[in-house]
């Protein structure tokens, strides 16, 4: 599709109404998805609560797949299918609903940085965990991505995904970090993040913004994703505030969803 029909697509689609049916696609919940793919998708869902926008969420063993961008979680809203959270960010301020739009150019600037911060860090950090960390991609990682699918397929997909992260980690320079260097990583990132939320209720004071929805995603699937070990969960209940931040977020806005697992 050119540029110019996309853009006509998307001010059609900006002129709809957000539907009562839409959908987000991740993996199978309790057998498949993993930390970082768990975590993106408790991000946008985060975010379209906070716009108070409803959206139904189903599991797909082959959600990855379905997805435009190869990657999860993904939407379908009318005749649109959107993926990831940016461009979700986007699509959903073009049918006018904004979580940001309180905030000046500089604060805007700054939210960016932290989202920024928080994906090259935290997701980084995940991926890593995930497929790079031998204890974990022998008792987890593989068993959990390739379960939907039969041996030989189950491995083939899973070895096929690791080598992909793998050759991402060596061209962003993380091919040769050591565990304890990346969760001193994490430590760092989680040090920021608390020093930049401080005492407020939200990064931006009393109101969220899309980068109160990306941390607590990462922040809260890193707290209750049970690992091989504890390691990552208690770099972040190091810092109580972001503990009281996820605490926050999930009672008001998942309360009724019977989650309540940092209660």
């Amino acid at each position: 599709m050119s540029l110019v029909a996309e853009a006509f697509v998307s001010q059609i689609a900006a002129t709809e109404p957000w539907p009562e049916n839409a959908t987000l696609y991740q993996q199978l919940r309790g057998e498949q998805i993993l930390l970082s793919d768990n975590a993106a998708s408790l991000a946008v869902q985060a975010f379209l609560q906070m716009c108070n926008l409803p959206v139904k969420v189903v599991c797909r063993a082959n959600a990855e797949y379905m997805s435009p961008s190869g990657k999860v979680p993904f939407i379908h809203v009318g005749n649109q299918v959107v993926s990831e959270l940016g461009p979700i960010v986007q699509f959903v301020k073009a049918k006018g609903h904004s979580l940001s739009d309180g905030l000046d150019e500089v604060q805007k600037a700054e939210m960016k940085a932290y989202m920024e911060l928080v994906n090259n860090m935290l997701l980084t950090a995940e991926l890593y965990l995930q497929w790079c960390d031998e204890a974990t991609v022998g008792e987890i990682t593989i068993a959990r991505y390739g379960s939907p699918y039969p041996w030989p397929l189950n491995h083939i997909l899973a070895y096929q995904k690791q080598w992909e992260v793998k050759r991402k980690m060596k061209a962003i320079g993380w091919g040769n970090k050591t565990l304890d260097q990346v969760l001193e990583d994490v430590d760092q990132c989680c040090q920021a993040l608390s020093q930049r939320l401080g005492t407020q209720p939200y990064f931006f004071n009393k109101q969220p913004t899309e980068l109160d929805a990306l941390v607590f995603g990462h922040l809260y699937t890193i707290l209750t994703t049970q690992l091989t070990s504890d390691e990552l969960s208690e770099k972040v209940k190091n810092y109580s505030n972001l503990l009281a931040f996820c605490r926050r977020i999930e009672q008001h806005y998942f309360e009724d969803r019977g989650k309540g697992r940092l209660s």
